[in-house]
């Protein structure tokens, strides 16, 4: 055992030293780039197409030699036919991979934007969301930038493949329609808040915490100083209105859903999920895609954003931070929701 944690801490020593070489080179390489370049550009990528390959294929590959050229004969027509036909209706196709901090909403505003400036004839926004929730103010304006295109009169369908709770689910009731999988685990209507307190400890220590604030409530609780049981108050008085804010949007996103049954903060999947109104109807987003796709033309359409060498060397380290994090949870939660 002692033998693991010496090498552990060898590994961190080396760890420590190669980021105290590269990341001032990373950040002199990265402040040297041209700052007026344009940091993203959109991505569109057709599903219509990409669906139809794929059962070509398949069916191709069933095929003796002689079926087969004949077929590819065919389709090669029909493409060209298809071509000369008049315009399908559009359906864009998003996808929204949410963190506490809801990270992508600049991602979703961009594609958003996008879609209205364009102007064309758009059937149906299609948005697949997956988040387990976070911060409410970021989730806010991840709701906020979805209802610019039911404002524009443009239908919005979220697909839940796998959870769209707290946050997530915020950001998905403004849709014209929601759509889960059997499985999918949505609602948790509710606010957290948690956080340390290290004053005892730091008294033990004999180390003073000084805090000074204009106003009776600028700071009701904090990590480092005392709290008291009228900042305590405060702050959980803070956490009931948000909860009420949350309350009602929900209630007028979606009139049929009676918040003092689902604003519990419980999850909720399945029919019972149809029942209390949280969604619509059950389906895999794949399946509700692959159907569409036979009357309309889908574009998924994304928002890349170029990153220079210092912000990729961070986004890798956050990456490796949060996957040992998860894995850690993982570790201590192994017993919870599993079949």
């Amino acid at each position: 055992m002692e033998i693991l944690v010496d090498y552990l801490i060898f590994l961190l020593k080396v760890f420590t030293i190669a980021l105290a070489i590269t990341l001032p080179l990373l950040i002199i390489i990265g402040s040297s780039k041209n700052k007026s370049q344009p940091k993203g550009k959109l991505a569109i990528t057709n599903l219509s197409d990409k669906f139809e390959d794929m059962g070509n294929a398949l069916k191709g590959s069933l095929m003796n030699p002689k079926e087969l050229k004949k077929f590819n004969k065919d389709l090669s027509k029909d493409k060209k036919k298809k071509n000369k036909t008049e315009k399908e209706e559009a359906v864009f196709v998003l996808n929204f991979n949410g963190d506490i901090q809801a990270s992508e909403v600049e991602k979703l505003k961009q594609e958003v934007n996008s879609i209205l400036l364009s102007e064309s004839e758009c059937k149906e926004v299609v948005l697949r969301v997956e988040s387990g929730g976070g911060s409410a103010y970021a989730y806010g304006l991840c709701a906020a930038e979805l209802k610019r295109l039911v404002d524009n009169e443009i239908s919005l369908t979220v697909c839940i493949d796998k959870v769209a709770a707290s946050g997530g689910y915020l950001m998905s009731c403004v849709a014209t329609k929601i759509i889960a999988a059997p499985w999918a685990i949505v609602g948790s209507i509710g606010v957290i808040a948690q956080l340390p307190n290290f004053h005892r400890l730091l008294k033990k220590n004999s180390i003073d915490f000084e805090m000074h604030t204009a106003g009776a409530f600028k700071r009701t609780l904090t990590t480092l100083g005392e709290n008291t049981e009228e900042g305590r108050e405060k702050f959980k008085s803070e956490l009931e209105d948000l909860h009420l804010i949350f309350k009602n949007f929900v209630k007028e996103q979606r009139p049929q859903v009676d918040t003092e049954v689902v604003a519990t903060g419980e999850v909720w999947q399945g029919e019972e999920a149809v029942k209390v109104g949280l969604v619509d109807s059950l389906e895999t987003s794949d399946n509700y895609l692959v159907n569409l796709s036979k009357e309309a033309k889908l574009l998924e359409i994304e928002f890349v954003e170029k990153k220079n060498l210092t912000e990729r060397f961070a986004f890798s380290m956050q990456l490796i931070i949060e996957k040992t994090l998860f894995k850690f949870y993982d570790l201590i939660n192994r017993d919870r929701f599993t079949s």
